[in-house]
């Protein structure tokens, strides 16, 4: 095991990976920037190094910066945490080209996930079921887009190769509207990803967003460790998630488990990492592959017993997985709500001073946070400032303490969307299970 690593990021994520080197033994540098001298994992650190100014384009996305963090403490690793340079291909190669060793998958694995036109191939050779359309870069023939768009039935989907994060996606209904579509959503990707090949695909108009959770080792093994419904959600952004996702079945998930996990073996892949579907009549279509953990990753842990952080950090140091597929066994339900700094009802960002801050607790409930009293929001990041999670016996165990752990947390001085969520864990179709990705837009009057 590593005896000391650099955590390059912030927040409620940086304060759980510096928890599970604790208990592991590992010493943490944690790098931050002017504005988060008073973040909790930054006060909480063996040692600290300021990397920059504010915008995060000068700090947490400088990887001179951080690579020199790591120099100057004689830390072995660097865990990247989610966001910023986690998913950076270039980036993982720098730390290893320095002589650390990056807590995830290696550079060739993350650029080949992060291309969706790459991953998908890759995933079609692997046997992964993919949502229909030809997954090749579209060419600048109008009358061979139009042709093609025909072939796979419309309404389709214009998505950036290079794209992530729900930007750089253009849906089309009509003939009409496809050329002007592709010309846009090409330059929206060249702006924003700066690659401005794009791909189609047919569009599905009543999925739900259910992701498998997978770990590998460096020694052949991968396990999956299960699914999680995020269906609901409000401009690609997720809101609420929960696992196992209501309705599907033990063989679908061994079905689809095994072949996420046989897929990570047959591209080389190392940690952990998620395998995101749209599921729709029945059917599983593999959209994207998130190479790092993710933000909803505790409710996996909650209904496994697994600690996806820790096992990051002990495949990175070259260890075995802890753990066979028999072991995995999913117990009871788990939600999780995003807490977020901003108004209710306009979603517009509310940075300011935590006045007071109280912490919910009781059976079952989990609350990731790195907010305190007196605790200052600054508005250079994203929104999100904690994660409620309730685990109950079953799905409507989880809800009831969730409705329970949301009436009792206290965050004044600052606007939250705890409202929002309160309403969310009232509604009776949310009650009910299985809503699609649309219905929280829908509800909200956005879509």
């Amino acid at each position: 095991m590593f005896d000391k690593i650099v955590i390059a990021n912030r927040g409620e994520i940086a304060l759980r990976i510096l928890r599970a080197c604790r208990e592991l033994g590992v010493k943490v540098v944690a790098v931050h920037s002017e504005a988060d001298r008073n973040l909790k994992h930054v006060r909480l650190a063996d040692e600290s190094v300021c990397i920059g100014p504010a915008p995060s384009i000068d700090s947490y996305l400088n990887i001179p910066a951080i690579i020199s963090a790591a120099e100057v403490t004689d830390a072995e690793a660097i865990h990247p945490g989610y966001g910023f340079l986690a998913e950076n291909a270039d980036f993982s190669e720098k730390v290893k080209q320095s002589g650390f060793v990056f807590i995830g998958p290696n550079a060739d694995t993350i650029r080949m996930m992060g291309d969706k036109i790459s991953a998908k191939k890759a995933m079609i050779a692997a046997g992964i079921p993919c949502v229909p359309g030809n997954g090749d870069p579209l060419p600048d023939d109008p009358e061979k887009n139009l042709k093609l768009a025909r072939e796979i039935g419309y309404p389709v989907i214009i998505k950036a190769a290079g794209g992530g994060g729900g930007r750089g996606m253009r849906t089309v209904h009509t003939e009409a509207a496809l050329v002007n579509a592709i010309n846009m959503t090409k330059a929206e990707a060249a702006s924003a990803f700066g690659n401005p090949t794009v791909y189609m695909e047919k569009f599905l108009e009543d999925p739900r967003h259910i992701e498998f959770q997978v770990i590998a080792d460096s020694h052949g093994n991968a396990i999956h460790l299960g699914e999680r419904d995020c269906s609901m959600q409000r401009r690609h952004q997720k809101v609420v998630e929960e696992a196992p996702a209501p309705g599907i079945t033990e063989e679908q998930r061994r079905q689809i488990g095994e072949r996420c996990a046989k897929a990570c073996i047959d591209i080389g892949y190392l940690g952990a990492g998620t395998f995101e579907f749209l599921y729709e009549k029945g059917e599983f279509y593999f959209i994207e592959m998130n190479t790092r953990v993710q933000v909803e990753h505790p409710v996996t842990e909650m209904v496994t017993g697994f600690d996806i952080v820790k096992e990051q950090l002990r495949i990175a140091a070259g260890e075995r997985l802890s753990i066979t597929q028999d072991q995995v066994k999913m117990t009871g339900h788990a939600i999780e709500c995003r807490l977020n700094a901003e108004d209710p009802r306009t979603f517009m960002p509310c940075p300011g001073t935590i006045e007071q801050f109280h912490m919910p607790g009781g059976p079952g409930i989990r609350c990731e946070t790195h907010i305190y009293n007196g605790y200052k929001v600054p508005p250079y990041y994203d929104s999100m400032i904690g994660k409620l999670i309730a685990h109950g016996e079953d799905r409507k165990s989880a809800i009831a303490r969730m409705n329970t752990a949301l009436s009792e947390i206290i965050i004044e001085g600052i606007k939250t969307n705890i409202p929002l969520q309160q309403e969310i864990m009232s509604d009776s179709a949310f009650a009910a299970g299985g809503q699609n990705i649309h219905y929280l837009e829908k509800k909200l009057g956005l879509y």
